[in-house]
């Protein structure tokens, strides 16, 4: 099993033609993602590499494929247009790659594609994987392997280093979701805590986060009230100092709530397992899988 996405995804790319777009694209397709259209205004009508046919508008591509899922490939100025066209279409699954979104528009976003019934994963997230399923977003399908361990990060580089570290020592994931760093984002670490734990094929979660916001804590305490399955997780930015921005627009530590410590010491008083390093990772879950 897996979670948000799986080989029954039917995914539309949204800004095919360009350059980030295109490439994914490719990446996805050769993983075996069922990349089934591509929409870029004005070029409704062509195909991407003879076999993908793309559409002016979203509405379009839904109604000619059928389609569930849309990953997003466009610039920020146009990324809020973007997801609600998405949205509006009845795409069930959003995934915005773009980085750099105003925040005012993702406050815009947001409630928008909750009140259509749509999950939005992003923005400024690398997407999700589901190793031998689906790939929808930029993770490297080369470093995952599949298995039964759950993996969320704010963090795009992180996750892959940990995932990579995972799979070097022969231990497999069911679900990778980098949910973005940004200070709005479509899906939340509770979001995909309550979706591995109601995941019968997952049986350890990792959790990777970093300095700045409660969100953190806020998991924390999910874990310590709702889940039945060990958590092990790692903070990023241990040693920024405090107003600094670290990479993120949302890993800014403000007062003491978003400190490292804090965060550390949250993960601790909910019985998860805390990494110092992200190569600490594998044995933690060893001994949680072996348990």
């Amino acid at each position: 099993m897996s979670i948000f996405a799986d080989r029954n995804s039917t995914v539309i790319v949204q800004g095919i033609t360009g350059r980030d777009g295109s490439f994914h694209a490719r990446q996805m397709i050769e993983y075996g993602t069922r990349i089934v259209a591509g929409v870029t205004p004005g070029k409704g009508g062509q195909t991407f590499e003879s076999v993908v046919p793309i559409f002016n508008t979203v509405a379009d591509a839904v109604q000619a494929t059928g389609a569930n899922t849309s990953v997003i490939y466009v610039p920020p100025m146009f990324a809020a247009d973007a997801i609600m066209e998405a949205a509006d279409s009845g795409i069930a699954f959003i995934v915005a790659i773009t980085e750099g979104v105003p925040v005012l528009d993702m406050a815009r976003v947001y409630p928008y594609v909750k009140e259509r019934g749509a999950r939005l994963l992003g923005a400024n997230c690398p997407g999700i994987i589901t190793p031998g399923q689906a790939k929808v977003g930029i993770i490297p399908g080369r470093i995952c392997a599949s298995g039964s361990v759950g993996v969320v990060s704010r963090s795009g580089t992180l996750t892959y280093e940990v995932v990579y570290q995972l799979t070097r020592a022969g231990i497999g994931q069911s679900t990778c979701v980098g949910i973005g760093g940004d200070p709005i984002s479509g899906t939340n670490f509770i979001d995909c805590l309550a979706a591995f734990e109601a995941d019968a094929e997952t049986k350890v979660v990792c959790m990777m986060g970093e300095i700045g916001g409660t969100d953190e804590q806020e998991a924390a305490t999910f874990v310590r009230e709702h889940m039945s399955k060990p958590v092990v997780g790692f903070i990023a930015g241990q040693t920024a100092p405090p107003g600094r921005r670290m990479g993120h627009a949302g890993a800014i530590i403000s007062g003491a709530s978003g400190t490292a410590a804090e965060k550390i010491a949250a993960f601790q008083e909910a019985g998860m397992g805390v990494a110092k390093r992200p190569k600490d990772f594998v044995e933690l879950v060893k001994a949680r899988l072996n348990s």
